[in-house]
């Protein structure tokens, strides 16, 4: 066979293959409600003491079926109603292909308290950025960035198609399900997921420093298109190994950050961007647009060629492997930075209560709200006031 006959068959295959997992995907026949067992979950799994990971509601342990012998994921909420909203979404939405898949729902007790246990599937190849991070068989490509861009697409479009907005997308919420090649990119934890039925009807600012849209740090109402936004920063991320937007005083989000965000403030630098194609830059500007209402929708980011037909896209080396590594040690102090931040962001009514510096006892504000009375003693400019979410 020539090798041209053989070049043609190949992307004849690769073609099929994507439109077999696009009918997949884009299947919108949701799951039905899911009503909890209240048998006891010990009837059917074996838990162990192995902790998988924290979630931003509960940990997550190993277990194992008793009838298959097979490995599984249990995540250990409170019962509440947020547990149980996320719970519901996140089963609604798990028969899409690059969302964890949800397999049993049991209502225990569980350490003395009342609980909700998830069962999910188990992901053992490890995180997005975790995996670019490590890997030795060559410079991460662009080509190979346009295929994850799809992949992450894909389940946000799953989502907004039946109007859930999942508020927390980040690359630690991003995992492969096996190490190897075959190993399928699944999007998870949905904490801070939300249905929307209208636009404007998300109001809780809800949302992960370094990730987060410009209009939900401030009073506006916001849409699922915050999801686009923060798809255009791990864009971003993929393709260079740093994200657009920064704290240059060591705090998860700063003034100086929020600034940035809200006005749109970020740069293509070389050398790292210096052989990214125009047509990548101009999807990401597309999705970090200021304006709501002019950004990218999840049909227009589906629809862009570097996305659709990313089987196309040029395989140039990337510097992302090499700057993931080189800052391999301050990954996990921003991913502690972010989970704190979350857990002060986390709040428990629809609309969110701001204390003032002058009544907050943050100990770091204080210091920043005294630094700043004594620069306006001195007729030097102050800092603006600050504000506390509570």
């Amino acid at each position: 066979m020539s090798y041209v006959k053989k070049t043609v068959l190949l992307k004849l295959f690769r073609k099929r293959r994507h439109m077999e997992i696009l009918r997949t995907m884009t299947d919108l026949s949701i799951k039905p409600a899911r009503t909890p067992k209240t048998v006891p979950i010990i009837d059917d799994y074996e838990i162990s003491n192995t902790v998988l990971g924290l979630g931003i509601n509960g940990k997550v342990v190993q277990c194992y079926s008793k009838s298959t012998r097979e490995k599984y994921a249990l995540k250990v909420l409170h019962d509440n109603v947020k547990a149980r909203r996320e719970v519901d979404l996140h089963w609604r939405a798990s028969g899409c292909r690059h969302i964890v898949n949800i397999i049993d729902v049991y209502e225990n007790t569980y350490s003395g308290n009342k609980c909700l246990l998830v069962v999910m599937e188990c992901m053992e190849g490890g995180e997005l950025f975790q995996r670019i991070q490590e890997r030795q068989d060559g410079a991460f490509t662009e080509r190979e960035a346009a295929q994850v861009m799809w992949e992450i697409c894909s389940a946000v479009k799953y989502l907004h198609d039946v109007n859930i907005a999942h508020r927390d997308l980040k690359p630690e919420n991003l995992l492969y399900t096996t190490p190897g090649e075959e190993g399928i990119l699944k999007l998870t934890d949905f904490g801070f997921a939300k249905e929307t039925f209208s636009k404007d009807t998300l109001q809780t600012p809800c949302y992960t420093p370094y990730y987060v849209a410009p209009e939900v740090l401030g009073p506006e109402k916001y849409d699922k298109s915050c999801d686009i936004w923060s798809l255009g920063v791990i864009m971003y991320i993929l393709l260079c190994g740093f994200p657009p937007f920064y704290s240059n005083h060591g705090l998860a989000i700063s003034p100086g950050m929020k600034k940035r965000i809200r006005t749109g403030q970020y740069d293509f630098p070389n050398p790292e961007w210096q052989n990214v194609s125009p047509e990548a830059k101009e999807l990401i500007r597309g999705m970090l647009n200021i304006d709501p209402t002019k950004r990218f929708t999840i049909e227009q980011v589906m629809r862009n060629r570097w996305i659709a037909q990313y089987t196309e896209v040029p395989q140039t080396p990337l510097h992302t492997g090499h700057m993931l590594r080189v800052g391999g040690d301050i990954w996990p102090d921003v991913q502690e930075e972010m989970t704190r931040s979350l857990a002060t962001m986390r709040v428990d009514y629809d609309q969110v209560h701001i204390k003032d510096l002058n009544h907050s006892n943050n100990e770091l504000l204080n210091k920043r709200r005294k630094r700043g009375d004594a620069a306006s003693s001195s007729n030097q400019p102050g800092h603006p006031p600050e504000q506390e979410v509570q």
